[in-house]
């Protein structure tokens, strides 16, 4: 195992005592994965992990009933689904029979936790439980997943996507300093998530990276070089907040690579000589989770709609087992799964945190003529 490339944050590193579930719900929970970070740094130079902690019950089926965690504005509870009325093809979520659309319940609530790390991303600082980020509005109801952290203008712009059976949208925080962040509202609607901005405005404007979600995709024609579903999309906004899609697309799925199921963002695109950088991830169909994988592409400075370098065969990043074979009993996930959600510079290298399995916090220390 590499030391430019570790797990700096598993679950066992959670104290549930302190967990925002704690004020109402009483029942035994454990973490089920600490992972997908938002990733920054700092006024003072240290870097944040904004982790997302996915919060279970320890036991999930009471009777002949499974429960799901709620928020309201008096506080959790615990909603209860008739087993024969639910099925399971993924660990993360049942469904209800017999419904279309689909509807979905979660074996988890996921809250966010700040984890300040040294400016290298070599030792943890402090765990800021106490400006951890739980639900707070009804289109939060069901959590605050994967944030992503930008730097723009001088301050902080974070996207979450929040869970609810009114919508499952992007919401918007903003923070002054890197650390507390005040929620601005929804952004983006029902299943657009995957939103990153880019960390500088492009003509005066502020632009997104998105990734709509539906339940129909039209084919290209067959002799296309792309593939149909879910791709990267691009968006600009006057003040960060009323967003207009581009009308060209974005990064899309080729013919030919692994990338077959769908693909989204990672990391959020920072301005280099050479162009804008991110890092994304494409998912290989397998089960019903698939294979994640992390890739990179460059687009125009100037024009971020226009696509200079699309490295989408070799990836950039792949699960490495041998970095959870300490944690493998808390594993739950049947394929392999990496998921890049920040990076931040380091002089002669980037320094890219993702999710390693959905499970633990993962950095890794990638050199700049990687991506040259």
């Amino acid at each position: 195992m590499s030391t430019d490339d570790y797990l700096i944050f598993r679950p066992d590193d959670v104290d549930l005592s302190r967990s925002p579930l704690r004020k109402s719900i009483r029942e035994p929970t454990y973490v089920l994965g600490a992972f997908n970070p938002g990733f920054t740094r700092l006024p003072n130079g240290n870097l944040l992990l904004m982790v997302r902690v996915a919060e279970a019950l320890a036991e999930p089926v009471s009777g002949d009933c499974a429960r799901a965690i709620r928020w309201t504005p008096g506080g959790y509870v615990l909603d209860r689904h008739a087993l024969h009325g639910i099925h399971m093809d993924d660990p993360r979520q049942f469904a209800l029979r017999d419904r279309n659309p689909r509807l979905l319940g979660l074996t988890s609530l996921s809250w966010l936790l700040p984890v300040e790390l040294t400016g290298d991303a070599r030792r943890i600082v402090a765990v800021h439980y106490d400006k951890a980020i739980g639900p707070s509005a009804s289109f939060l109801e069901y959590g605050v997943e994967d944030a992503r952290i930008s730097l723009v203008g001088g301050s902080w712009w974070m996207t979450v996507c929040g869970v609810s059976a009114e919508r499952h949208c992007t919401a918007m925080y903003h923070s002054v300093n890197g650390l507390d962040y005040r929620l601005l509202g929804v952004v983006l609607d029902h299943q657009n998530k995957d939103m990153l901005l880019f960390e500088g405005k492009v003509d005066g404007k502020y632009m997104a990276l998105t990734r709509p979600l539906g339940e129909v995709y039209f084919a290209y024609p067959e002799d296309s070089e792309w593939l149909g579903g879910p791709a990267i999309n691009m968006a600009q906004s006057p003040d960060g907040l009323h967003w207009k899609p581009l009308d060209t697309p974005g990064i899309r799925a080729r013919k030919g690579t692994t990338s077959t199921q769908r693909i989204g963002g990672g990391s959020q695109p920072v301005l280099t000589p050479d162009g804008w950088m991110l890092i994304y991830h494409g998912v290989e169909k397998q089960g019903a989770v698939g294979i994640y994988r992390s890739f990179w592409a460059l687009l125009d400075r100037h024009d971020p709609s226009s696509i200079l370098r699309l490295e989408d065969e070799a990836p950039l990043l792949e699960a490495d087992p041998a970095l959870t074979r300490d944690i493998a009993h808390q594993m739950y996930l049947p394929t392999p799964v990496v998921f890049t959600t920040g990076v931040a510079d380091a002089g002669d290298s980037y320094i890219v945190a993702s999710g390693e399995a959905d499970l633990a916090c993962r950095i890794t220390y990638l050199p700049k003529e990687r991506f040259r």
